[in-house]
């Protein structure tokens, strides 16, 4: 009887301890999502109605990981007030003669200014195809949430750099799928 609770058991914590491990990236995600947790920015519906006059830097970075294309910001910083809406563009062209379906990681440093970071609306919010030899204007519309400036910590926040990577969508689904598993 012991032998069979013993097995009971143990195939249990086995199927819970599998069951984590398929969970593990889209828990692992919700939870940068909520707490801005590695640089992870939030989405927004609209911006606050308040514009403080702390000011902060936005630098911006692109980049492409195996992919035939150009990726650059249009500007490389701008100036924003807590709680003032922000309006960049990046440009990124198809050097191939083929098309490309990508998609766009992205982030802010320094990880714990993620959570005040907000988008409004962002070319990295979907997959994309580029077409062979094609060169697109790319938006992202921003705020820095001002309660920024209640976090202790955040007092020597004054330059938040926003990062883009560019990915081939189906690589990228590979690489995502493969971290889910270790």
């Amino acid at each position: 009887m012991k032998n069979r609770q013993l097995a009971i058991f143990l195939s249990g914590l086995g199927l819970g301890m599998l069951s984590l491990a398929f969970a593990s990236k889209p828990l692992y995600d919700t939870f940068c999502r909520i707490t801005g947790f590695g640089g992870t920015t939030q989405i927004a519906e609209q911006a606050p109605a308040d514009v403080l006059d702390r000011e902060v830097t936005v630098r911006f970075d692109a980049n492409v990981v195996d992919t035939p294309l150009s990726f650059r910001t249009l500007q490389t910083n701008m100036p924003i007030y807590l709680g003032e809406h922000g309006l960049a563009f990046f440009e990124i062209t198809n050097t191939s003669d083929s098309d490309v379906k990508v998609i766009a990681s992205y982030n802010v440093t320094p990880h714990k200014a993620g959570r005040f970071f907000n988008k409004l609306e962002c070319f990295c919010f979907e997959e994309r195809t580029i077409s062979a030899g094609d060169t697109k204007k790319l938006p992202v519309v921003f705020f820095i949430d001002p309660s920024l400036d209640q976090e202790r910590n955040l007092d020597d926040v004054r330059t938040i750099t926003l990062s883009y990577t560019y990915f081939e969508a189906d690589a990228f689904a590979g690489a995502a799928k493969t971290a889910s598993l270790n």
